[in-house]
Formats: C-alpha cells, structure tokens, sequence
C-alpha cells in the first residue's frame, strides 16, 4: 500500500468535487428537498396527514439523499472511464495495488454521501417548517448509521459501475435504484407493512430499509423503528459483502 499515492489520488478527487460543489449539491438536494415539501409540508398543511409524519419523513429523506449521492458520485464517473474516456488506464498505471484504487472511489464517495446527508437537515427542517422533533439522545447510533449508510452507498456504486454497460445506465435507475427507494421505508416506518405480511419481510433484502428505520432510531425515537442492533448489524454485513463483491469486480475489469 502507497499511502502518498492513496491519499495523492483522493485530494485529486476531493479537488474535483470542491470545483462542482454547488452542481453537486444541487443535484443530490433538488429530489429530496421537493419531496420533503411536498410530503411533509403541502400534504400537512393540507390536512391530508398529520403533522407528526414530518417526523417519519426527515430521516428517511436523509437516509434516501445518502444512497443516491455515493451510488452517483462512484458508478457514474467509474463508467465513464471504463467505458468512454478511458481515464481510469492512467490511473491504474499508479504505484498502487489495483484493489487499493478501488477502495480510494470508495472513500471518496462516502465523503460525498456523508455531506449531502448531513447537509438535508438543516435544509429539510427549514423546508418542513415548525412541528420536526429530532432527538439527539443517540449519536453514537447515528455516527455509526451514517457511516454504514455511507459506505454501502459507495460500494454499491462501484459494484455498480464495473457491472452496468454504458447502454444499461437507465435500467440500472429504474430495474434497482427506484425499487429501492419505493420499498426502503423511507416515506413510512417498516412498521407500516403489517398490512402486508409478504412485503414486510421481502423488504429485508433492501439496504436502505435499515439505513431508514437506523435514523428515526438515533433521530426521532419516538416513532417506531427497529432496533440499533438489528439495523447496525444488518448494515455491516451487507456492506462487507457488497464491498467484496466491487473490488473483486473493479479488480476483474481493470485486468481485462
């Protein structure tokens, strides 16, 4: 492992995003923010749900922004040069085990994904006005939440982006990404699939289903969630595995 070399190709990256940032964040906040003033503040306004939903909606909505942000700010530049500017031979050619890069796309993701997270709560609280009751009680839980959140969302766009051909960009938003936002208890507590016994627990293979019910735990406890142990544990291990399966990926594709 070359840490100048890591730490040299992350700056390069960090630089990069410091240049887009306000394309960046307009671009990972614009869906989450109307979203949050259509369901929390034209519906609650309205009387056609209650004030309390404000509550439910932020940490799903800061969950959701996370996920798309790092599968976006890995899968998107990694087909681009595999598959157009070739860019990524130059960096291959780095004094660096190949492995090695492909967890610096990583990093570089989470710290993005982090950012648009954090950056939806004060922008989303201004958006939902009075009635949001965050709690800070757990923050370790939420620290913790945040990073698994984070590096799922980053690895599961560079297993993305080594796997997705440059003609299948739109099947992979509308075949994986849109499912996983309908069905990641984002908008509603998991709680609220009892109704639906089948759908309650076929949900479970959805990442952003504990990544939801993970910050309404450390957010907003009052409302129904599972527990931290069940949403950190599920987190880790499926980071593990979707972290595995990208460098294997990137490793295989880089060699060929």
């Amino acid at each position: 492992m070359n840490w100048k070399t890591f730490f040299a190709m992350l700056s390069r990256d960090g630089h990069v995003a410091r240049r887009n940032l306000i394309p960046t964040l307009l671009q990972n906040l614009l869906q989450p923010l109307l979203l949050t003033f259509v369901f929390g503040r034209v519906l609650t306004a309205s009387g056609m749900m209650s004030n309390s939903y404000k509550d439910i909606l932020l940490p799903g909505i800061m969950a959701l922004s996370m996920t798309l942000s790092g599968v976006w700010a890995v899968a998107m530049p990694l087909i681009s040069e595999f598959q157009f500017t070739r860019e990524i031979e130059d960096r291959l050619l780095a004094p660096m085990e190949t492995g090695w890069l492909a967890v610096e796309k990583v990093v570089a993701g989470m710290v993005q994904a982090l950012v648009s997270g954090l950056v939806v709560i004060p922008a989303a609280w201004i958006t939902l006005g009075s009635g949001v009751h965050l709690s800070y009680w757990h923050p370790a839980q939420f620290a913790a939440t945040c990073l698994l959140m984070a590096l799922f969302s980053a690895a599961g766009g560079l297993w993305m982006g080594v796997s997705v051909g440059q003609t299948q960009i739109g099947l992979m938003f509308s075949m994986v990404l849109t499912p996983m936002m309908m069905f990641g208890c984002a908008y509603y507590p998991w709680s609220a699939l009892n109704a639906f016994p089948a759908l309650k627990y076929a949900v479970l293979i959805n990442p952003l289903v504990y990544a939801s019910e993970g910050m309404r735990g450390s957010l907003v406890p009052q409302v129904p969630h599972m527990p931290a142990i069940a949403t950190l544990g599920a987190l880790l291990l499926i980071d593990a595995g979707v972290l595995t399966l990208g460098i294997k990926k990137f490793n295989s594709k880089a060699v060929s």
